[in-house]
């Protein structure tokens, strides 16, 4: 009786002290995880800074090329007009 249960403890013990071991690993797994996850979220934020001021940019170019293609077209017009005052 008491040799079984001395040895079931032992057997007790070496699962436990196996568990704790994993517990640990999972733990240092976990704490690894979540700096990789930080680290991505504040990559992430900078990246979609950056895409944001790009999309800015290209938006006011964007409006600066139609602005400049209407003023060309209207000195083009105002250019024709005139050189047909001129063959008058």
């Amino acid at each position: 009786g008491l040799a079984e249960l001395l040895a079931r403890r032992e057997e007790l013990s070496g699962r436990i002290r196996a568990e704790e071991a994993e517990r640990d690993r999972l733990q240092a797994r976990i704490a690894a995880l979540s700096r990789r996850l930080f680290d991505t979220s504040e990559s992430l934020v900078g990246l979609r800074a950056t895409r944001a001021h790009i999309d800015r940019t290209i938006a006011e170019m964007d409006v600066a090329s139609g602005q400049i293609l209407a003023n060309s077209q209207t000195l083009l017009d105002v250019l024709k007009e005139e050189m047909g005052d001129l063959g008058r």
